[in-house]
């Protein structure tokens, strides 16, 4: 039985009263996984902007497996010193990972971040020397519609992040990289330019099931799911 822990920031963990491309992700692997399967980690709530904590359990639709490791303002900074105890105890087999904005907006380079990354896989494989890991690069947002110094360092970052995970990818130990969400327009697949709605949501988690369905044979392409509602 393959167990998925969600790995992210603000985009992944999601805010009060949202589905989260989480959950987007668990309704696919449902229809299409054909096998017992588990979503894991060590935490399980939304971010609250009322409070301003990861305080609430009010998602659009509680009713599935909320087990994550993704924090509001976290990046592979915050939770490189913390996947190897997440993957121990949950004993998961594979990471989906979208992190790399917070890092690049607020604490480091792109060149400081790869190397981040680089550090966030050894520890996950010090925990489970066969866990596989697919990696979403630094999706579009807003700040690098109209900063161009920070664009810059997003374009540059995909660059090395590509590089790294062909330079660390393993056969015992996969690591891929996904692809941008196909289509993905910051000005209908979110509600503020970088936090994702219903399709933003969709999409991303489209873009772990094309990668794990074509690499790794493990679902279905996302595509027919797209035209489901919210």
């Amino acid at each position: 039985m393959l167990r998925f822990m969600p790995v992210g920031d603000s985009m992944t963990i999601g805010s009060a009263g949202e589905h989260t491309w989480r959950y987007r992700m668990w309704q696919h692997l449902r229809a299409t996984h054909g096998a017992p399967f588990q979503i894991v980690g060590p935490r399980e709530t939304l971010y609250d902007k009322a409070t301003g904590a990861a305080d609430s359990y009010e998602y659009a639709d509680p009713d599935f497996p909320r087990a994550h490791l993704a924090g509001w303002g976290e990046g592979w900074y915050h939770l490189g010193p913390l996947i190897a105890d997440a993957v121990r105890a949950s004993r998961a087999d594979v990471l989906l990972v979208s992190l790399g904005l917070i890092d690049l907006g607020f604490y480091t380079n792109a060149t400081q971040t790869s190397e981040n990354v680089r550090a966030f896989v050894t520890e996950a494989r010090s925990a489970n020397p066969r866990i596989a890991m697919t990696l979403l690069p630094v999706i579009p947002n807003i700040r690098a519609e109209s900063d161009a110094p920070f664009a810059r360092e997003v374009t540059l970052f995909n660059d090395l992040l590509a590089k790294t995970t062909a330079n660390l990818n393993e056969p015992d130990s996969p690591l891929l990289l996904a692809s941008l969400p196909h289509g993905y327009d910051i000005h209908t697949d979110t509600y503020d330019g970088t936090h994702p709605n219903a399709s933003g949501e969709h999409k991303l988690a489209a873009a772990f099931a094309k990668t794990m369905c074509e690499s790794w044979g493990v679902g279905t392409p996302y595509e027919s799911h797209l035209a489901e509602s919210a």
